[in-house]
């Protein structure tokens, strides 16, 4: 097994260096550990972002989906009123028919 390397950190800026070096400090960890925890919250922070989208839009679907649904499978009242107009669309017929 090979060793174990160390991350090659360069920071083209001194002052950006120091700055996070001290953090990690102030954190008490390496400045690997730092940086991969940084690097990990804020993935973890963009998952969470997704997944909040993504159950929003589920959400939305799902009301749609409702509305279809409900479009699908009229009311007693509808149901009622269809039923009427064809009975009399068929009287109509029949008196058409009739003449």
């Amino acid at each position: 097994m090979s060793p174990t390397k160390a991350m090659n950190l360069r920071f083209p800026d001194p002052e950006q260096r120091a700055a996070i070096e001290a953090a990690a400090r102030q954190e008490g960890v390496s400045l690997q550990e730092y940086i991969l925890s940084a690097a990990y919250a804020r993935a973890t922070a963009v998952e969470e972002r997704f997944l909040d989208a993504f159950h929003g839009s589920m959400a939305r679907s799902g009301d749609a989906f409702t509305e279809e649904a409900g479009a699908a499978n009229p009311g007693a009242e509808q149901r009622t009123a269809e039923l009427e107009a064809r009975r009399e669309l068929e009287e109509q017929q029949k008196r058409g028919h009739a003449a």
